[in-house]
């Protein structure tokens, strides 16, 4: 793990689960299970900064799916 005063020159992944929840990665390192590449790789704020524009809807898909169906 990297502190705020040294340089993280990790490159990370985006990856993502079956409930369409993001999260970021270590490049080269195998996904936790469950998880997949989404196909976004760069630096940590690059990558955090794609999960922020993309996941806009925090709920699980599970819960998205149970609510649109309470509103048929």
């Amino acid at each position: 793990m990297y502190n705020d005063e040294e340089e993280d020159n990790t490159i990370y992944k985006v990856v993502l689960n079956q409930e369409k929840q993001y999260s970021i990665w270590p490049d080269g390192k195998k996904n936790a299970f469950g998880w997949e590449d989404e196909g976004t790789l760069g630096t940590k704020q690059e990558c955090l900064a794609h999960v922020g524009r993309i996941w806009t809807d925090m709920r699980p898909l599970s819960l998205q799916k149970s609510m649109a169906n309470l509103e048929e």
